[in-house]
This record gives C-alpha cells, structure tokens and sequence, in this order.
C-alpha cells in the first residue's frame, strides 16, 4: 500500500442517502469514506450496499435516529475500536488501524445547540465537556510509540476568522464563539495535530463545507462555514496531498447539509 486516499463527510443519515453515497464512491472513489450522523443502529446499517459497491471492510458505531459514525473501507482493517465520552451513550467515534500502526479517528462533536452559553444550555456544555475530555483523552495517548494518527470528521466548529461567512456576525453564533474555538485549539494542542486542509489552502482564503437547508439559494449566496475537518500528526505532514472540498456533491439531488473533504496521504 503506497497511498490511500480518505474522505469525510457528514451524510445526515445513511439510509436516506445510500443513493448519494453510491454516486460518490463511484465518481470520487476513495479508499476510505469516513461518514457521520449516520443515524441508524448497527444492526440496520446498509452493510450489504457498501460490500456490492466493492468496500466490505466496515467499521460502524451507531444508534437509532441520532448521531452514528462510520468508517467504509476497501482496504482490510487491522483493528477497530471505539470510545464513548461525557457518559452519554452517544455513538461519535470510531478508529480503524491499518497499514500496522496508522490510526484514522472519525469524529461527530456534538453541535452544541442554539444558544452558546453552557449556563442556558446543556447542549452547549455537552459540546465543550466532549472537547475537553477528547483532549485528555488524546494528551494521555501522547507519549506512545504510535504517532501516525489522522483525525478526520464534522467537528461543528468553524475557527479561523476565514472559515465562515462573516467572522464578525458569527462570533456569537454557535460553532465560531470564541470559547468553542479556544476548546478546538487546546484539542488540536493535545496530540500537535496539523489542520491539512489550512496547510494547503490557507488564510485568508475562505473555505466552506457546510450551508444550511434554511438558505434555498446557498450556493449563490455562500453563508457556509467550515465544520468538516482533516488533521495528522506531526509525522504525517509531509505525506498529505492536495486537499479538496468537494462543493458540488451539497448540490446533488436530496443532499445533505455538508461537502465531503478529501485527502491523500502517501504511506
């Protein structure tokens, strides 16, 4: 195996959009698609769709009708794993190791609600405690022999002042508050990740890959933010390639809410 090319995507339930995700294994054809809010039980995922579409090798955490992460691979797994955090029973993270040691992490932070005060809303201090324990969660693993991971998934968090629309009129607007963005910065401190997509394409261009449904006109009016995200460590940083936002798969039939991003990483 000398590269794998890995995309994310938030597909805002699988069984709705199979169709979708047929379309764009087959025109994109990555080796790995790691998806999220899938919404279905493990039981009733579509496991028998992705095997005809040629990926068998599936790693799946979900629940019924909420949240749910899934990794689909054509390459055999090594190992698969998952975490729970905040006690919930959420089902928002999924790992799949391959290639020996190389770890692919798929994420679905919680969204955190409307209102960005954790006093006036449990959604949001959900959202910042599930930060702030993936932190520590990951600053205990620092120390180990292992170094090659990738952290990839709708992370509901837009940073950087280019990252949305209007920096101004959405730093009180969940998913680019300061404190959101401050808790994103110590989680990305906490393994030395690299945000590959900013390595690639950086500020101040701006780049999107979520429009709301609210907007009928989103591609022509461009409010989006950038809550889908790729991250590798430090070893990894020179093995990435080019970085794409596939904006045009937010405007096939029935989409969903989000752009998939695409990476290739050299092994």
């Amino acid at each position: 195996m000398s590269a794998v090319k890995i995309a994310t995507w938030n597909i805002n339930s699988v069984r709705l959009r199979i169709e979708s995700v047929a379309q764009f294994l087959k025109t994109y054809q990555p080796d790995i698609l790691c998806l999220q809010e899938t919404k279905v039980a493990n039981e009733l995922f579509p496991r028998e769709a992705f095997i005809d579409m040629g990926y068998p090798h599936l790693a799946i955490n979900g629940q019924k009708g909420y949240h749910g992460v899934a990794t689909i691979s054509r390459l055999p797994l090594d190992k698969v794993s998952h975490k729970g955090f905040c006690n919930k029973g959420d089902a928002r993270h999924v790992c799949i190791t391959l290639d020996g040691d190389l770890e692919i992490h798929n994420f679905y932070v919680p969204a955190g609600g409307d209102i960005p005060d954790p006093e006036k809303n449990d959604k949001f201090q959900h959202k910042l405690d599930f930060l702030t324990e993936t932190t520590k969660w990951f600053k205990n693993r620092k120390n180990k022999k292992n170094n090659r991971l990738v952290l990839v998934g709708d992370l509901n968090i837009a940073p950087l002042e280019h990252d949305v629309w209007s920096h101004k009129q959405l730093l009180k607007v969940v998913s680019h508050t300061p404190i959101e963005v401050e808790h994103l910065a110590d989680l990305q401190a906490s393994h030395n990740w690299i945000d590959i997509t900013r390595e690639h394409i950086p500020e101040p261009e701006k780049i999107y890959t979520w429009w709301s449904y609210r907007s009928p006109n989103w591609d022509t009016s461009d409010k989006g933010r950038r809550l889908d995200h790729i991250w590798v460590t430090p070893k990894l940083k020179d093995s990435t390639g080019e970085v794409q936002v596939l904006r045009d798969v937010r405007g096939w039939e029935r989409p969903s809410d989000h752009a998939p991003v695409m990476t290739t990483l050299k092994l």
